[in-house]
């Protein structure tokens, strides 16, 4: 057995039995929110890390699945569970109008394109009243009063879009948009259908996003369109939990989604209380520095540079052992 799946084996053994150590529903809620994000980053992290079409409008997607599920509730009577698959497949419907007029373009254009399209998205959502009750937004009841049943859905979503995306780049499809991301005219020169293969990624993409949206109105029983067709809380953080985390990594956009939503809640809180009122406001000055010291010094995130930071906590580890007057490490070893 390698240590990949000895580490997957791990990580879901961990987290199968972690809600018998966490009894907290504040900090459950924690978690769950962090496995949502967890699907985001990922998907976003496919299109944009792997294929190379970076994406600021992600939050179609994720508002589509949102709505979808809302819809078919509060007009059909159709259970949100059904609606959490439903989602998934209507965002990638969705998806394939965005593919058909984005991938036209190139580089910077397409990212502006998207960001565009989520606009536009979010303008019809609150005015077509009579489908999404615009600003008033959707309302449903939970399914569940405990947040474990929730914890557990989330949690198979999240190990599902892992599995699939490992799955997906360890395959023919992989390699093809790892050879689209590094040079697109030279991918197409040996034969690669780019436009195909690109909307394979973003379809991909897509349904897991909106699977995240799905899940999401089932587990708040409220949205409306400010916030699942959010840019900065939906689209820009999910490029944040991607850089954070480290792009074009499996694990990335997981570590990500860990760090962004505990800094975030970190200061929201306060530090859960214990600090003065204004640090509430300061999490979003602190996410940009976060990002601008990754760029500068972790370019491939947190996962990316892992070794690079091992070997940094090393370093810090042998000053302050000599410092105190301490024999090194390498030395006691040759002594041996």
């Amino acid at each position: 057995m390698n240590k990949k799946i000895q580490l997957y084996i791990g990580l879901t053994s961990a987290f199968l039995l972690l809600p018998l150590v966490v009894q907290s529903d504040y900090y459950l809620h924690l978690i769950i929110i962090s496995l949502m994000w967890v699907v985001i980053g990922s998907s976003w992290n496919l299109l944009a890390g792997y294929t190379g079409q970076v994406s600021f409008g992600h939050a179609i997607f994720f508002g589509t699945g949102a709505y979808t599920s809302g819809i078919l509730w509060t007009k059909l009577s159709i259970s949100p569970f059904w609606g959490m698959l439903c989602g998934g497949f209507t965002a990638m419907i969705i998806a394939l109008f965005v593919g058909w007029i984005c991938f036209r373009l190139k580089g910077p254009y397409f990212a502006l394109a998207t960001l565009a399209g989520g606009e536009i998205i979010r303008l019809v959502a609150t005015n077509w009243e009579s489908l999404t009750e615009g600003m008033v937004g959707i309302l449903i009841l939970q399914n569940f009063r405990s947040k474990l049943p929730y914890y557990y859905i989330i949690l198979l979503i999240a190990g599902l879009c892992i599995f699939c995306i490992d799955r997906v780049m360890h395959s023919k499809w992989g390699y093809y948009f790892i050879s689209i991301r590094e040079n697109q005219d030279a991918a197409e020169s040996i034969g690669i259908n780019t436009s195909l293969y690109k909307n394979v990624s973003l379809q991909i993409s897509a349904f897991f996003t909106g699977s995240a949206g799905a899940f999401y109105m089932n587990y708040m029983g409220f949205i409306d369109p400010e916030v699942v067709f959010s840019l900065h809380y939906i689209s820009i953080m999910a490029i944040l939990v991607g850089i954070v985390g480290g792009v074009a990594t499996i694990l990335g956009p997981a570590v990500g989604a860990f760090v962004m939503v505990g800094i975030q809640e970190t200061f929201r809180s306060s530090f859960f209380g214990l600090g003065p009122k204004w640090i509430s406001q300061a999490h979003a000055l602190v996410f940009g520095l976060l990002v601008i010291f990754v760029i500068m010094f972790m370019a491939n995130g947190i996962v990316g540079d892992w070794s690079k930071i091992k070997k940094l906590y090393d370093k810090i580890f042998l000053y302050f052992h000599n410092k105190e007057g301490k024999e090194p490490v390498d030395s006691l070893m040759d002594s041996r």
